[in-house]
């Protein structure tokens, strides 16, 4: 993270060097004894600053852990189009898997949809920006209307709707990303260019 200071919405700058100790240590302390146990304090003992420190800046745990899912997400599940939608939508996967998966960022990512469902301030802070929904929107939105004639809204959810499925759900061995891949270009096919949909509407195929 670049050192440099911060303001937060209450007018009060804030040093990066403190910001980034409290979101590591959040992360670090995740890992190691889950998320019902987390606390300010343990998250402000670890990262070596006072417990006002965490409270001026951040109101909840869940606030904490938010802010650092989001800014690592960004890097974790950033691409750059080729041009190639499905070599495009295999890697986005396969980044999607790894953070879902393998990274600290991921595993807070979950424990705050897991939360959410018990918590409405957290689904609050869920709904108003969902870092993985966000990076699925991306994805979309590259892609393009020749490629996704379905409501971006429906695509997102084709996209990664089912790993996060799967991220909360033992289902054993699962299809690789090229068969999940082709899986949502299928689906996301308008059904006026799916020919089961002109025969059921009682008009010729082309």
């Amino acid at each position: 993270m670049p050192e440099r200071t911060t303001t937060t919405k209450a007018g009060r700058p804030r040093s990066e060097r403190a910001r980034s100790a409290v979101l590591h240590a959040a992360d670090d302390l995740l890992v190691e004894i889950g998320y019902a146990d987390l606390t300010m304090k343990a998250i402000a003992e670890r990262a070596g600053v006072g417990r006002q420190t965490v409270y001026r800046w951040w109101a909840t745990k869940a606030e904490v852990l938010f802010e650092a899912t989001t800014y690592d997400a960004a890097k974790e599940l950033a691409s750059e189009p080729s041009g190639d939608a499905r070599a495009d939508v295999v890697a986005y996967l396969e980044r999607v898997e790894v953070f879902l998966a393998c990274s600290d960022a991921g595993a807070a990512y979950k424990a705050l949809v897991a939360a959410a469902q018990q918590d409405a301030a957290v689904a609050d802070l869920m709904r108003a920006s969902d870092p993985l929904i966000d990076s699925a929107h991306a994805i979309v939105d590259a892609l393009g209307q020749d490629t996704v004639q379905v409501p971006a809204r429906q695509a997102v959810s084709l996209l990664v709707g089912p790993e996060v499925l799967d991220a909360f759900t033992d289902v054993g061995e699962r299809a690789g990303a090229g068969e999940r891949a082709d899986a949502f270009l299928r689906a996301v096919r308008s059904p006026a260019q799916d020919p089961t949909e002109t025969l059921r509407s009682g008009e010729q195929p082309p």
